[in-house]
């Protein structure tokens, strides 16, 4: 959710392990019942245009755009217009790129050992595919369970 620019903090209002918390800068643009919408501040150094920057063009345009605008639970009773800080608990970024990433790679890979043992090359071409299947739907699973759980969301303070 959040840019890898951004700072993370370690302090007891982390998350409830105590550990580190991703924060990021943002302006609240809507409140719908416990929900709030805000708009993240963009990223980067500044300088788009300056002495010093990226310069401009295409790589100016794509580093200096509005930041991107998220659904984030409104804990802190925020109205539209609130400058609000968006904390997320560490574990849920490096958990979610294991999910996304490191289980069906290793499905993927899985199935295609054990495909290649069965059938030889087609069979790991057949593993593979299988693999990647079970992978998504492992991944589908953790969305699923993490859903309804709100320590894996993020949260806002002014």
């Amino acid at each position: 959710m959040v840019d890898a620019t951004k700072r993370a903090v370690s302090s007891a209002d982390g998350d409830e392990a105590g550990g580190p918390h991703i924060e990021a800068s943002g302006t609240v643009i809507a409140v719908e019942g416990d929900q709030a919408m805000v708009r993240i501040d963009a990223s980067g150094c500044g300088r788009c245009t300056g002495p010093g920057g990226c310069g401009g063009g295409l790589g100016a345009g794509l580093a200096c755009r509005p930041g991107p605008t998220y659904r984030v639970l409104n804990s802190a009773g925020s109205v539209a217009g609130a400058r609000v800080q968006v904390i997320l608990p560490g574990r849920t970024v490096r958990r979610s790129a294991l999910a996304a990433y490191g289980y069906p790679l290793l499905a993927l890979l899985g199935g295609s050992v054990v495909g290649s043992e069965l059938g030889g090359e087609a069979g790991a071409l057949a593993g593979a595919l299988a693999g990647l299947c079970v992978g998504w739907l492992q991944l589908r699973r953790a969305e699923w369970r993490c859903r309804s759980d709100d320590s894996w969301r993020p949260t806002i303070r002014p």
